[in-house]
């Protein structure tokens, strides 16, 4: 046997020469796996610097140096890649999703908690947003509630200053527009955490509404974070 089971790790042969290069090398995979943090899992070019430890999620039709490695972990080595094959329940951190992942035996489940034996699972979400506040009473964001997503609630900064006439703003949805928040401040860092005590499942794309109090929203920046669950079905 060449390369150990589960991390492909290279062995030592009997009366190898040059044992350095393979402990290296079974070393370098080592540093890249263990605690695994993937870069992205969607870039099809490898980047033009190779740092030694970076790893990445290669997609289906990548090029280059990662030609035909679809579906592996790509993992930076001496100035170049070495390839890992990811099993079922592998878990890494997504740094351009903000999430961890699970691996199902074919790809990763961003967000994956749990998984049964054929996929189904409970799953994390957040998504966020910097929404800049337009003159008026109100201001709507793009629809960031995912549909089928049980809202756990929704977490905001001001980044830059609420001005207007207005004293505060409330935070919620058409119908409900302080369903997360009221009272809430307009100078920066001011912020909301608005935890609902029944989380809200939505079917359907949402928007959240920020409502001036007491007068109009002139300017501002506010970050936005909805927390979510989800549930994913079982494969045939």
């Amino acid at each position: 046997m060449a390369d150990t089971s589960r991390m492909t790790l290279p062995l030592l042969q009997a009366a190898q020469a040059q044992k350095h290069v393979t402990v290296n090398e079974g070393l370098m995979r080592l540093d890249g796996l263990v605690n695994l943090v993937l870069v992205s899992r969607q870039i099809s070019l490898p980047p033009a610097t190779v740092l030694d430890g970076e790893c990445y999620g290669v997609p289906v039709g990548a090029a280059n140096a990662w030609a035909g490695q679809g579906g592996k972990v790509a993992i930076g080595a001496n100035g170049g890649w070495v390839f890992a094959t990811p099993q079922v329940g592998w878990r890494a951190f997504i740094l351009a999703e903000g999430r961890s992942a699970l691996h199902d035996g074919t790809d990763w489940v961003a967000g994956a908690l749990t998984m049964s034996a054929h996929g189904a699972g409970l799953l994390t979400g957040v998504v966020e947003t910097d929404h800049v506040l337009l003159p008026g009473a109100t201001s709507t964001t793009l629809p960031i509630i995912p549909a089928g997503a049980m809202v756990i609630g929704v977490s905001g900064r001001v980044v830059d200053a609420i001005t207007g006439t207005l004293t505060s703003w409330q935070l919620g949805n058409a119908g409900a527009p302080d369903r997360f928040g009221s009272g809430l401040g307009v100078d920066a860092e001011s912020w909301v955490r608005g935890m609902l005590s029944q989380p809200m499942t939505y079917w359907a794309p949402e928007p959240l509404v920020l409502t001036a109090t007491g007068g109009d929203f002139a300017a501002g920046t506010v970050r936005l974070a909805v927390h979510y669950l989800e549930i994913s079905l079982p494969a045939m």
